[in-house]
């Protein structure tokens, strides 16, 4: 329990925060999922360009690392490039 009145705010904010990366991580694994559940190239390649919109924009907030992004990125364009056109 706090015993202030900043760390009890404190605690509020950070629930709200933790909830709000929980929805964007949970967004972020689904967004893959359709890439790599695409069959065709042109398929995969339309859904790759909102997974790395998406995995840019989480990177940038923090929600996940900068390396982590990048090399999602790699992985799902190596994984596109490989479908059958």
């Amino acid at each position: 329990m706090p015993h202030h009145k900043s760390a009890a705010k404190r605690v509020i904010t950070n629930e709200k925060a933790r909830q709000r990366n929980m929805a964007a991580k949970s967004h972020l694994r689904s967004t893959l999922k359709t890439v790599r559940s695409a069959t065709t190239r042109a398929e995969a390649e339309k859904a790759l360009k909102g997974a790395i919109a998406l995995l840019d924009r989480t990177a940038s907030r923090g929600i996940i690392k900068k390396e982590t992004a990048s090399r999602q990125k790699s992985r799902l364009t190596k994984f596109a490039t490989k479908l059958p056109a």
